[in-house]
């Protein structure tokens, strides 16, 4: 089984660095201040995208692996198809061998009973009889002997060479032996070229057998690969996820504090509106009452509209 380390050094990948992940407090997210806060949201899109360009780079290495896989498995599908193709080809010249050979026997068998009828099997065959001949003539020619003894040996040659002239007189008297036993060894031929196709395709069908074997390997080899690359893709981008949710949970309490700022700016707007229009009312009963009002005063009751 193929390990995340062992896949992160084959493919040259960083070790996701936690120490460098960006954390964040519901303390911190309450109490810090905005200016913090806003740091903090720098530091987690930051973190948050280089775990996502982590993420992504995984991910094209996995999506990679996984098409070699299917590659291989392919090529394994190629070899089997090869193999099982050859293995119908070894069965129907297995069937034409056997078939053959079957036929031949029956041949064989045929001349058997003919050379019977014609007595050809009994007795020593042409070659053993031409054998002893030669021996004989050997002896008597490089051997020394007496009368007799090579009057003897004269005689077996004659009675030899007589049961010679015999059988291949049979021999060639039988026309239709002959061209039988010259069918019986052309079919006997036949199947033996049968037979090589058989021995030549069964060795052609088993090194694909091999190579598919060998293919489904390397493809489950690849895939472990991809499934410990998947695995590191899922810890970058659940990493990069977590950053983001923090990033927006820090945008929104951005949000939040910008409406509380905005609402204590309105309540001071409001409060200092409430003061001046006292104010002007104040100098504007003093108008009434006939006093004297300055520049300013002036000035107090055109901005709130009592003048």
């Amino acid at each position: 089984m193929v390990t995340k380390e062992e896949v992160l050094e084959e493919y040259g990948l960083d070790q996701l660095d936690e120490s460098r992940n960006v954390s964040l407090s519901e303390e911190e997210l309450e109490n810090d201040s905005k200016g913090q806060l806003i740091k903090k949201a720098g530091q987690l899109r930051d973190r948050r995208n280089e775990l996502n360009q982590m993420a992504s780079e995984r991910a094209s290495k996995r999506d990679d692996l996984n098409a070699k896989t299917r590659e291989k498995v392919d090529e394994a599908q190629e070899h089997r198809e090869m193999r099982d193709e050859l293995n119908e080809q070894v069965q129907e010249h297995k069937e034409s061998r056997n078939e053959l050979n079957a036929e031949a026997n029956e041949l064989f068998d045929e001349v058997e009973e003919m050379k019977q009828d014609l007595e050809l099997g009994s007795g020593k065959s042409i070659e053993e009889l031409k054998e002893e001949i030669e021996d004989l003539e050997f002896k008597q020619q490089t051997e020394v002997l007496g009368t007799d003894e090579e009057r003897e040996l004269i005689e077996k040659i004659e009675n030899k060479r007589e049961k010679l002239a015999e059988k291949k007189g049979k021999v060639d008297q039988s026309d239709e032996l002959e061209e039988l036993i010259e069918e019986a060894e052309e079919v006997r031929s036949e199947a033996s070229t049968h037979h090589q196709k058989v021995t030549e395709l069964a060795d052609e069908a088993q090194e694909h057998h091999n190579q598919m074997i060998e293919a489904y390997r390397e493809a489950d080899e690849i895939r472990d690969e991809a499934d410990a690359m998947h695995e590191l893709f899922v810890e970058a981008q659940e990493s990069a996820d977590q950053h983001h949710e923090d990033f927006v949970r820090v945008q929104k309490r951005l949000r939040e504090l910008d409406k509380e700022e905005e609402e204590e700016k309105k309540e001071e707007r409001e409060a200092k509106m409430e003061e001046e229009r006292e104010e002007a009312e104040e100098i504007y009963q003093k108008f009434k009452e006939g006093e004297t009002l300055d520049t300013e005063d002036l000035m107090k009751l055109q901005k709130t509209g009592l003048l």
